[in-house]
């Protein structure tokens, strides 16, 4: 048996919080982030390496942070596609179905041109395109997330991007080589802050990308945020994961220990909230926590993301959903009687699962939803990966000289209280002249 597996709790699994006023959501709720200045000022530095110093800069920084460098960045193909032979065929099956199903819901997603008229002779038309290249960074850290390659290759591909250019940590496990063989990509053996500046501000080896999307560690969302400040686009700020759930008498205690484990496992900053209508729910998931730990291979990580882990009591579901909407969780279970009901009032969450047959692992592996979600309460104001973040949005408007006639008092009078005489010297030009 490893050592993950003989970890066991030294004391309390999960804080205990047996009632909460509004007035405590902050601090009981507040994430546990550490604000280290230090790392901020090293991502910094490793950006600036990276910008000035390009590969050489790139092969210096991965030398000192992963210890080695391998000859070359880029993965050659048939690296990739030899990997498929490493590769069990039930996983390969398993695959395929998970492909299936994301490709299915985000070809749904595929947002449709349209024109109209406004008024007679003034017509607008919105045209959508696909962003020429983008970056994608799949974390190989404690786990290799072939699921992320899926969660984003897969929308990039629908969306008609021209390049797909993916960063990954050094050591991809044959089956992560194999997944990122199944989609025109170009492949690099970089990772943490220095691939996302990589990315960024383009080497000699590694195309500068429009966009970046993925989740990562703090340090490299640490780098998405400080190069987003100079104009990066990004998908989203997706830093360490989460998980609320909310449990009523109907939830199985089993079932919602399993989906706090589960997330837990993720890593040491994990955040797993547990909202329960009674202390009997509560009690009886912890004791469920206890038994499954035993058998569980990350029981280390999972134990060191409990320490922060919290079981709130709340008085009833409407309370329960005030403080989760106040909260904004990545992922949101609803394990509690009218499930459906109670997701109609979902503000903020990156994405929710109803019921107790709906477990967050499901979302993300292979329902067909993207697991790429919003993290640190970011939900409030952004989504999750969709087809659309992989595209950009064009407007065209085509004015009649009928049109133009028709509309000009309204710019005229718009432009002149705005003090700006040339657009309306723009107008007067077409309208006061044959």
């Amino acid at each position: 048996m490893d050592k993950q597996k003989q970890a066991s709790p030294s004391g309390p699994l999960m804080n205990i919080i047996p009632h909460i006023t509004p007035g405590e959501y902050d601090k009981i709720l507040k994430r546990p982030l550490e604000d280290l200045p230090e790392r901020e000022e090293k991502v910094c530095q490793i950006i600036r390496r990276v910008e000035n110093g390009g590969d050489e800069a790139l092969r210096e920084i991965c030398q000192e942070i992963d210890g080695h460098v391998s000859p070359q960045f880029e993965i050659p193909r048939s690296e990739l596609l030899h990997a498929g032979s490493d590769v069990d065929e039930h996983l390969r099956s398993a695959i395929s179905q998970a492909i299936k199903n994301i490709r299915g819901f985000h070809e749904a997603q595929l947002p449709k041109p349209f024109s109209m008229e406004t008024m007679p002779g003034v017509r607008c038309s919105i045209k959508y395109t696909a962003i020429k290249r983008v970056g994608l960074y799949i974390p190989g850290g404690t786990a290799p997330l072939l699921s992320t390659v899926l969660m984003t290759a897969i929308p990039a591909t629908i969306a008609g991007c021209d390049e797909i250019i993916v960063c990954t940590p050094p050591g991809a496990s044959p089956e992560l080589l194999f997944t990122l063989g199944l989609f025109n990509t170009r492949v690099f053996r970089v990772g943490g802050a220095q691939a996302i500046a990589a990315m960024a501000l383009g080497t000699d080896s590694i195309p500068r990308v429009d966009k970046i999307f993925g989740p990562g560690n703090t340090w490299v969302t640490s780098a998405k945020m400080q190069l987003a400040g100079r104009g990066l686009a990004i998908d989203m700020p997706a830093g360490p994961s989460e998980v609320m759930v909310i449990a009523d008498h109907t939830a199985n205690p089993a079932y919602v220990a399993a989906d706090l484990l589960s997330q837990a496992e993720h890593g040491n900053d994990s955040q797993v909230v547990l909202l329960a209508t009674s202390m009997d729910m509560i009690n009886k998931t912890v004791e469920a926590i206890k038994i499954q730990l035993e058998s569980l291979s990350r029981g280390d990580t999972i134990l060191s993301a409990l320490t922060h882990a919290l079981a709130i009591c709340v008085t009833d579901s409407t309370q329960a959903m005030e403080i989760s909407n106040h909260y904004g969780p990545e992922h949101l279970i609803l394990a509690v009687e009218n499930a459906s009901d109670l997701a109609e009032q979902v503000t903020n969450a990156g994405s929710v699962f109803i019921g107790n047959f709906s477990p967050e692992s499901v979302g993300d592996y292979a329902s067909g939803t993207n697991h790429t979600l919003p993290t640190g309460g970011a939900s409030r104001a952004w989504s999750g990966i969709t087809t659309a973040a992989f595209m950009k949005s064009i407007t065209t408007q085509e004015i009649s000289r009928e049109g133009l006639m028709a509309l000009a008092p309204t710019v005229l009078q718009l432009s002149r209280a705005e003090g700006l005489d040339a657009h309306a010297n723009a107008i007067l030009q077409r309208t006061q002249t044959g």
